[in-house]
């Protein structure tokens, strides 16, 4: 029986990389010339360390273009409050991946209310997505892009 899973995954090779020219274009634009400001990556969240809050929003832009440009999809990003203190500004942007159980309910009543002949599965952190005939998946890939979910979804673990 056909069968896919369907996960919230990052690839942190590139997100290292996205920061690390995001740290490269800081150095030089002519902006940020004098200015102590840069980003540190931890696990899978970004701080960004700058003097003034206008700083730290023009360096939220500059992530944004360097994790787009390494495809990577801005969905993920979960954008916390600047810290503002005296003469320095922190924010931090949390990287999320990875399905909570109340995404993976929403994914499967979303599959249930398609009427399509398919059975879907929470198990752990992904949605297991199993049908008689390849073309009824075919159709929940396209039905889940479609959609409206707060995370980027990858399917992967494909059989046939």
């Amino acid at each position: 029986m056909p069968s896919f899973d369907i996960v919230s995954e990052l690839d942190s090779h590139e997100v290292t990389n996205a920061v690390d020219q995001a740290n490269r274009e800081l150095q030089s634009r002519y902006d940020f010339k004098g200015v102590k400001a840069e980003y540190e990556l931890q696990d899978d969240t970004v701080t960004m360390v700058a003097e003034v809050d206008f700083q730290l929003q023009q360096m939220l832009e500059i992530l944004r273009g360097k994790l787009t440009a390494r495809k990577i999809d801005i969905r993920c990003m979960e954008v916390k409050k600047p810290d503002l203190s005296g003469v320095k500004a922190k924010q931090q942007v949390l990287l999320r991946q990875g399905l909570d159980q109340v995404l993976c309910k929403k994914i499967t009543k979303l599959i249930k209310d398609s009427k399509l002949k398919v059975q879907s599965q929470i198990q752990g952190e992904k949605v297991r997505v199993t049908g008689k005939k390849r073309d009824d998946l075919q159709d929940v890939m396209a039905l889940l892009r479609e959609s409206d979910v707060e995370l980027p979804l990858q399917y992967n673990n494909f059989r046939d």
